[in-house]
């Protein structure tokens, strides 16, 4: 009969057990560098941009809410645009609502 000692034997490889910690550590950061390069890093550069865009309205420039409406810009204050979106009917919204400009005056 098998002894038991015979029996559980010894678990096969019995190479370097410190090798798979390295290779996962290494992995890890290759796959928070292709996060980075991919996902964050093209967001910040489009948050920027919208952040720009949005410090740069002027009166009369054509825009495009969040909300799909259109309309020429008549006022602005530090945190309220107010559009014309028809003749004499005029909508103030909030600058963070402002999604795109589709014509800038001429300065």
């Amino acid at each position: 009969m098998f002894n038991l000692a015979y029996a559980m034997g010894q678990a096969g490889g019995g190479g370097a057990k410190g090798g798979g910690d390295f290779h996962f550590i290494i992995m890890m950061v290759v796959i928070f560098a292709i996060f980075y390069f991919m996902l964050i890093r093209p967001q910040q550069k489009k948050q920027k941009d919208l952040r720009k865009m949005i410090e740069n309205l002027k009166h009369g420039d054509m825009v495009i809410t969040t909300g799909g409406l259109h309309g020429k810009i008549t006022g602005l204050t530090e945190n309220i645009v107010t559009l014309e979106i028809s003749d004499k009917v005029r909508v103030k919204v909030s600058r963070g609502n402002i999604g795109t400009i589709i014509q800038q005056t001429a300065e």
